[in-house]
């Protein structure tokens, strides 16, 4: 008996490195997983290797859901939704920033988020609960100067997750954020990699942050941002409360829901 025995999962990104990792443990937990990538043929690779199912998809176009959807139905039904397809720009000056670039990690790294909760939530609600989880990075925590671009869509998978969650906890779904930082990836590149290897800075080994995926999965906390680095174990990131207002008894005349958790009066 595995812990997903009977689930069905959706992996975005699965082709290769976070994504192939965690859908293979997905798989060897007992799960029907669909691994959706813009790489068709690692795709079906991967699919072929855990015995699940392939979509060939561009997670950024709104109607190349529709396809991930019908892939669900034939399983009848969606347990998790895994959305961890990201990209990064390498490009530190935005001033050089090309529109290209900007338009291809909006895309994938929110846009991607984003239509996959909308598409994919509908197909998890009648389940009775479920898991909806999304690869941001340390980078959506941290300031990340090397790339100021894939630090904003990182911080926004953050924002989205943690605003999502209480919504969404009275239909039993939890939905969390998983926070590395430097993953054994095919976007490290290998001047980067080479560098890192010359100061000795050490790599997550993508297995270790499926185990924290997995985790979240099979766990009961939502709204968490979930850090994982190497030779630690996963982490849920503290959030400090934010300057609440001052004004006398305005705790009572915010509406419910705007201060969460992390603003109230006089914090």
């Amino acid at each position: 008996m595995g812990l997903l025995d009977q689930k069905v999962a959706v992996v975005t990104g699965g082709a290769s490195g976070i994504g192939l990792a965690s859908a293979t443990l997905m798989a060897k937990e007992g799960a029907k997983v669909i691994v959706v990538d813009v790489d068709g043929e690692g795709a079906q690779r991967a699919a072929e290797m855990i015995e699940g199912l392939s979509v060939r998809a561009d997670v950024s176009s709104p109607s190349e859901w529709d396809r991930i959807v019908e892939a669900v139905r034939t399983f009848g039904g969606l347990d998790i939704a895994y959305l961890n397809a990201g990209v990064t720009t390498g490009q530190e000056d935005l001033t050089a920033l090309e529109e290209a670039q900007y338009r291809r990690i909006m895309g994938v790294n929110v846009d991607g988020v984003v239509l996959g909760v909308r598409a994919l939530l509908p197909e998890i609600e009648p389940r009775g609960g479920g898991a909806i989880v999304m690869t941001s990075s340390l980078a959506g925590l941290i300031a990340f100067p090397a790339d100021p671009m894939y630090t904003m869509t990182k911080h926004a998978v953050v924002g989205l997750a943690r605003s999502l969650a209480p919504r969404l906890a009275d239909k039993g779904i939890t939905v969390n954020a998983i926070c590395p930082g430097l993953v054994d990836t095919p976007l490290i590149n290998g001047e980067v990699r080479d560098a890192l290897a010359g100061t000795g800075f050490p790599l997550i080994d993508p297995g270790s942050v499926a185990e924290a995926v997995l985790g979240v999965v099979v766990g009961k906390e939502t709204g968490q941002a979930i850090v994982v680095q190497a030779g630690r174990e996963p982490t849920p990131y503290r959030f400090r409360h934010a300057p609440g207002p001052r004004a006398l008894g305005a705790e009572g005349k915010i509406p419910p829901g705007w201060l969460a958790d992390t603003a109230r009066p006089d914090s």
